[in-house]
C-alpha cells in the first residue's frame, strides 16, 4: 500500500485503520454481529475500510466472534483485545502494539465499526485536518439537516465554523445544539484520525470533568490543549446504535 499524500505541509502519511469492536453493548447486545442484507455488521464496516484502499485494515475484536466473522475477508487483519478495556481508542491502542509496535504507521483511523455504511470517501477526508502540523486529531464533520437532528442527544454536535473552507479546528463538542443563534449547525461523525503520537497521550490521561459530564471522549483531548480538526462531509453516515436504527439502515441496503 503506497503512502497518503496529504500536502506539502505533512507531506506523505502511512495510515493505518483499526475498527475496534465488541459484543457487549447495552442498547443493541452483540451489535457487530447483527446481520445486514446477510453480512454481519463488522464485515461491512471492514470492506468499507479496504474500499477506502489508504492503508491496512486491522480489526480490534473484544470478542473471539468478531474474529471469526472476519477471518475470510482477504486483507482485514483480526486482533484480539482485551475485552474490558474502557473506551474504542484504549482498544485502537492495545491493537496498534500488537501490529506495529515499531511505529511504522504515524496515522491510526479509529473506525466505528457500527458506521456499515461509511463512505471510503470520507475515510480518505478524515485524513485532510493532519496537512496541517498543528492538528493532532482529525475528523468528520456534516450539516445538520432537521430540528430533530439537531435537538437529539445520540447526535454530537460541534462548536466550529468552516466560514467556506473544507477544514476547521473544533471548539467543542456537545449533545446540546451548539452553538447559540442563528446559523448552521455541525453533525460530528465519530471517526477519527489521530497522530500516533497524540493517541498515546491520550490513552495515558485520565477522563476529565467536561468528558464524564458529557459523556463524550473527545473532551478528554480538548481539556488537555490536543487539537482537533474537522473536515467537511456532505453527509452523516448513519450509524447503528439501537434496534430502529438497525432496521432503518437494513432497509437502505
Amino acid at each position: 500500500m503506497t503512502p497518503v499524500v496529504a500536502g506539502g505541509i505533512r507531506g506523505a502519511m502511512h495510515p493505518i485503520i483499526v475498527i475496534p469492536s465488541r459484543l457487549a453493548s447495552t442498547r443493541l447486545p452483540r451489535k457487530p454481529l447483527a446481520d445486514i442484507g446477510g453480512v454481519p455488521m463488522i464485515v461491512r464496516v471492514a470492506r468499507q475500510a479496504l474500499a477506502a484502499q489508504i492503508g491496512p485494515v486491522v480489526v480490534a475484536a473484544g470478542d473471539e466472534e468478531i474474529l471469526e466473522a472476519v477471518k475470510g475477508i482477504s486483507g482485514v487483519r483480526g486482533v484480539l483485545t482485551d475485552s474490558d478495556l474502557a473506551s474504542g481508542s484504549d482498544r485502537v491502542h492495545a491493537a496498534l502494539s500488537d501490529v506495529d509496535p515499531d511505529g511504522a504507521h504515524d496515522v491510526v483511523i479509529n473506525l466505528q465499526g457500527d458506521l456499515p455504511l461509511i463512505a471510503p470517501s470520507s475515510l480518505t477526508a478524515v485524513l485532510k485536518p493532519l496537512e496541517d502540523p498543528a492538528i493532532d486529531i482529525g475528523t468528520l464533520a456534516a450539516p445538520v439537516m432537521s430540528d430533530a437532528e439537531r435537538d437529539a442527544t445520540q447526535v454530537v454536535k460541534i462548536a466550529c465554523d468552516f466560514d467556506g473552507a473544507d477544514v476547521t479546528r473544533a471548539l467543542y463538542f456537545s449533545r446540546l445544539p451548539i452553538p447559540w443563534g442563528d446559523g448552521p449547525h455541525w453533525h460530528h461523525v465519530g471517526v477519527y484520525a489521530w497522530r500516533r503520537t497524540a493517541l498515546e497521550r491520550f490513552v495515558a490521561l485520565t477522563p476529565s470533568a467536561l468528558e464524564r459530564r458529557e459523556s463524550l471522549e473527545q473532551l478528554r483531548a480538548l481539556q488537555a490543549g490536543m487539537t482537533i480538526g474537522c473536515a467537511r462531509i456532505d453527509h452523516a453516515p448513519q450509524g447503528v446504535d439501537t434496534p430502529a436504527d438497525l432496521e432503518h439502515v437494513r432497509g437502505l441496503v
